[in-house]
């Protein structure tokens, strides 16, 4: 084990669950969070180098506690990787307020309570980096998406802008936009997704990504996220137009 500390958040399952085995197996110890503490508690069990803080992020309070049960537990945090998220792809099909508003509870503003919860630590420190995890979904407007992918694309805007606000004090910002990952929320989807990968795939990308680069997108798979990019550009009457095709868009 060496002396390095990650703390993940939506670490019960899929990706964060996946993330936190990697770095664990690679020495690091490693702080999992997640609402379910029961969850934690069998991961930790069966995982060296695991611990366990169970964590609602739509509480701010709650945010700061853990943080700092954290902090007093493993005595530092390197790495924290804000990963939790909701989708309900049934919900999304129609402007159901209740349900944007939970969802930009849990994805944005959860994030944002878990960034506020270390940014003194970290500006003090001098050194350290967050990484929050958002999703291919939020490059841009896609059908069926009136919650989850604006959720994601206002991540994407607060990762650019804290890039600026944390690079002066040392400390880094980077961004994770994962493609399709068979996991219980993308369980949910009723299409056929695209170069669909494992979470064990994405842990490895993502451990890459944090340990070996200094990106500051971390996007996988490549096959997918490369053809995204390029529709980022575009104007928006010819991707309006591609996408509609695409996707055999028709009024209901």
């Amino acid at each position: 084990m060496n002396d390095k500390v990650i703390w993940i958040t939506g670490a019960s399952t899929g990706i964060g669950k996946s993330l936190a085995i990697k770095f664990s197996k690679n020495g690091w110890k490693v702080a999992i969070s997640a609402r379910r503490a029961e969850i934690l508690d069998d991961i930790s069990r069966q995982n060296e180098n695991i611990f366990p803080f169970p964590l609602d992020v739509t509480n701010k309070e709650e945010c700061k506690k853990v943080f700092l049960e954290v902090k007093n537990k493993l005595q530092n945090i390197d790495i924290c990787v804000f990963s939790t998220g909701t989708w309900d792809p049934k919900k999304e099909k129609d402007i159901d307020i209740d349900q944007i508003e939970n969802v930009m509870k849990v994805n944005f503003f959860g994030t944002l309570n878990s960034i506020k919860s270390v940014e003194k630590y970290f500006k003090d420190s001098g050194k350290g980096h967050i990484s929050i995890v958002s999703s291919i979904a939020g490059y841009r407007g896609l059908p069926n998406s009136t919650g989850y992918g604006p959720s994601k694309s206002a991540l994407n805007n607060l990762a650019e802008s804290l890039y600026f606000d944390f690079k002066k004090y040392g400390v880094r910002i980077s961004l994770i936009s994962p493609g399709f990952i068979k996991t219980p929320m993308t369980d949910k989807n009723d299409f056929k997704m695209p170069f669909l990968k494992t979470s064990e795939y994405a842990a490895d990308k993502i451990y890459h990504g944090l340990v070996n680069t200094n990106v500051f997108e971390i996007h996988f798979p490549k096959q997918l996220t490369l053809i995204l990019k390029f529709l980022k550009i575009l104007p928006n009457w010819l991707y309006l137009k591609l996408v509609g095709k695409l996707t055999k868009y028709q009024k209901r």
